[in-house]
């Protein structure tokens, strides 16, 4: 009890001084982490701080024919814990397609089989056959693993990728294929849970460790192949001009093709060998992919990054020459990185290389991206964006998005509405805004710190979407540019590599920024309720006019105003969320003028007001 009663007065003395000392309630789960040590109450991990990591050797053989895929996995699982571990949990995500699992998606009965079937498990030279699957998980006893200790797993295994209910991996056409989640791994034990126990459903996303993959995927001549990692063994696989063009891009600025259509056509690309087995290595990644096809293109470039070390990174675009669309993914998905390395977040892109490969999602993976093809340029540019910024969340930081989505689509989202006008002017990405404010208040609408598999409805996407990303757009539009990226650069610092938790972030931010944010932080993250502002007076003053705006909703809200003048001049006047900061249900904004004020209207594009009909205001 003494050691409890000192981490909740910590808390306080560390949240700072900013309205009358606001506090986050916190879950026992979480003030268990401060008090073992794990995690610290100033938003880094603690001096007790640990996680778990594997080492994976990966063997598979595809046949694009059949789907069929064997496959061999050798790993070496390291405790770092300070918990023995007598049985193993492990992920099985192709089950999500096995009959009779339980999935929030709905499948063709078609699509369904028998999911992964374990051949064969060995563990430390001893075969294990005491193991269970249930659905997406299996668990495994093993002899007691003492913290400090490894433990080594072979298994052998099969099982058959889905053609049809393409969720994230799939067959994409006739010579085509999204290979993800293929290989049983061992499921993430944290400080926070223990064992990661969500079943995988087809709606929620993932939660894995740091683990470094080795992995050799044979296929049949004429197949390409793209992953996850660096491409060991290019000159074995690939034809020499391929070749050579892959590294010429990987030097130069300007948009090489790689496999042409002429190549294609003259099977120029892989070596004529009946069977190419392409070798990657990825280290410090949260997981692992493949993709290939027979009839793809492959365009590709380079920029620096990190202008201190000059370091580059490659972009792939790969595609069917069909989608037209795609031959300016390339441009988009180059400018994208771009854009993260020098603008927002301005972190140098973390990998060698990002690959858009034409799929039939919209679906983010380490390295890898399976975009589907879309009808027009800002679509193209949005899903392009959005799906490459997930590179940093939640890949470079290691997000639970089993639990908390927000923590990552959040980010996805207002990456999308920052990074789009930046690649093209004219676009006005609104992306969540409206059903934000329709459902705001209404059954579905749930404080975003729910966890993501108790979502309902409208609140499955706005939670996880528009709402985290508005709370992120408001901070940086209230700390400014420059103590924004201060405080996202803290947390960054902190928690990349590792797995943050929702109070590592808001712990992060506010030490980075020297701001006691939990005013905010309470109202958005843990409190629901509509999101709606009114006008509630003009008046004339001495010099000017006064405007008085109501807040109908406890979440603060900018406040944008469009100021209409007789003599046809009109005037745009911002407020930040500061001016909630108090609790205050009212506020006044003062408008210094010797015009005649005709008409305030209040709104912009990234404000979800559900009541608009009180938004303008005609002066008398």
């Amino acid at each position: 009890m003494i050691k409890f009663f000192k981490i909740v007065f910590a808390l306080s003395i560390l949240a700072g001084s900013v309205c009358a000392q606001t506090q986050l309630p916190i879950e026992p789960i979480f003030q268990n982490t401060y008090a073992k040590g794990t995690r610290n109450v100033d938003g880094k991990p603690g001096q007790k701080y640990w996680q778990n990591i594997a080492n994976y050797n990966l063997k598979v053989n595809f046949n694009p024919a059949s789907r069929l895929l064997k496959g061999s996995v050798e790993v070496v699982y390291t405790n770092h814990s300070p918990d023995t571990l007598k049985e193993i949990w492990f992920k099985l995500y192709p089950n999500l397609y096995k009959k009779g699992t339980p999935r929030k998606t709905k499948f063709a009965e078609s699509d369904l089989g028998e999911g992964v079937n374990i051949n064969k498990m060995v563990s430390n030279g001893k075969t294990i056959s005491n193991f269970k699957i249930d659905g997406t998980n299996m668990t495994v006893n093993v002899p007691a693993v003492l913290p400090g200790k490894s433990i080594t797993f072979s298994i052998d295994y099969h099982y058959t990728l889905n053609r049809g209910s393409h969720m994230r991996t799939g067959q994409v056409d006739e010579g085509s294929h999204f290979v993800a989640y293929f290989f049983p791994r061992i499921a993430v034990y944290d400080d926070v849970d223990g064992w990661n126990k969500f079943p995988y459903t087809g709606s929620e996303e993932f939660y894995n460790d740091f683990d470094h993959f080795n992995a050799e995927i044979t296929v049949p001549g004429g197949y390409g192949v793209w992953a996850t990692g660096d491409l060991k063994n290019a000159s074995s696989v690939f034809q020499k001009d391929v070749v050579k063009r892959m590294l010429s891009a990987e030097k130069n600025d300007a948009v090489i093709d790689v496999i042409t259509e002429k190549d294609l056509a003259e099977k120029k690309v892989t070596q004529p060998n009946p069977f190419n087995t392409f070798k990657f290595e990825a280290k410090n990644v949260t997981d692992f992919v493949f993709a290939l096809s027979d009839h793809y293109l492959w365009k590709s470039s380079s920029l620096v990054v990190d202008p201190t070390t000059k370091r580059r990174t490659r972009v792939d675009a790969v595609f069917n020459p069909k989608h037209k669309d795609y031959y300016e993914v390339i441009d988009f998905a180059r400018k994208t990185v771009e854009s993260m390395s020098y603008k927002f977040p301005k972190w140098p892109f973390p990998y060698n290389h990002e690959t858009i490969f034409d799929g039939l999602d919209q679906m983010e993976y380490p390295m890898m991206v399976n975009d589907n093809p879309v009808d027009n340029r800002a679509d193209a540019i949005t899903l392009t964006d959005h799906e490459i910024f997930h590179t940093m969340f939640p890949f470079y930081m290691g997000i639970n998005e089993t639990k908390y989505g927000w923590m990552d689509e959040g980010w996805a989202t207002i990456g999308e509405w920052l990074i789009s006008p930046m690649i093209d002017s004219t676009i006005v990405d609104e992306y969540g805004i409206q059903p934000t404010a329709s459902s705001s208040g209404g059954k579905d609408d749930t404080p975003i710190m729910t966890l993501t598999p108790d979502l309902r409805g409208s609140g499955s996407f706005t939670n996880s979407y528009p709402k985290p990303g508005l709370a992120y757009l408001y901070i940086k539009d209230y700390l400014g540019e420059e103590l924004f990226t201060k405080a996202l650069h803290t947390y960054i610092k902190n928690w990349n590599g590792k797995h943050p938790m929702p109070y590592d972030f808001f712990y992060s931010i506010n030490a980075g920024s020297g701001k006691n944010l939990n005013w905010f932080w309470k109202a958005w993250f843990f409190e629901g309720g509509v999101t709606d502002m009114a006008i509630k007076a003009v008046s004339k003053t001495a010099d000017g006019y006064s405007i008085i705006i109501e807040n109908k909703s406890i979440k603060p809200l900018p406040i944008d105003l469009t100021l209409s003048y007789s003599n046809g001049t009109v005037e745009k006047n911002h407020s930040t969320i500061g001016v909630w900061e108090k609790g205050n249900k009212q506020v006044v904004i003062d408008i210094k003028t010797n015009k005649t004020l005709e008409k305030v209207v209040m709104g912009s594009a990234h404000i979800p007001d559900k009541v608009k009909s009180d938004n303008s205001y005609s002066v008398n």
